[in-house]
């Protein structure tokens, strides 16, 4: 998500993308579904040009059509690029942003903890602000926070109650 927030401005390009980073880590943070293609688009999480499958029994179907078109057309990835990211100082206003949150109960202790780690991860780490990164760099923090994250028991407290009721846990 981080990366289609900041993919349409261009490297050589000196803008803020804050503002950019600041509403998909919002997303993200607050924890906010989509409950639709559409919604899913408006929030981040698909591209406009993505497909969107009405009928769950069709998603295999067109699933397989895309990528037998793919094949078709000889598709190869897109040569990695290199993304800015905001650094020491945006993980300091994420921070920031984090403390005046009003929605998403950021007040709870384990949901605090876990932001934290977000504006980290979406920061792009203790770096430099405007130092471009790779791709994989980001991947690679967002896993190892992650997994830090899955080695805690509240995580674990978190996981079972969901499983148990449907319902997150505030913890």
């Amino acid at each position: 998500m981080l990366l289609r927030a900041t993919e349409h401005i261009p490297p050589e390009v000196d803008a803020d993308f804050f503002p950019f980073v600041r509403r998909a880590f919002e997303t993200v943070a607050m924890a906010k579904v989509s409950t639709s293609g559409k919604e899913a688009q408006k929030l981040g999480y698909m591209r406009s040009a993505d497909r969107i499958t009405i009928n769950r029994d069709h998603l295999l179907y067109d699933t397989k059509m895309t990528v037998l078109d793919l094949a078709k057309e000889n598709y190869r990835p897109a040569i990695p690029k290199k993304v800015r990211v905001l650094g020491e100082k945006g993980f300091a206003l994420l921070q920031m942003g984090l403390f005046y949150m009003k929605e998403g109960d950021t007040s709870v202790p384990m949901t605090k903890h876990v932001s934290k780690k977000l504006a980290y991860v979406f920061s792009g780490g203790n770096l430099p602000d405007g130092t471009e990164v790779t791709e994989q760099y980001l991947l690679d923090l967002e896993r190892e926070a992650f997994l830090s994250l899955c080695g805690e028991p509240k995580t674990e407290e978190r996981i079972q109650h969901m499983l148990k009721t449907g319902k997150p846990l505030r913890n």
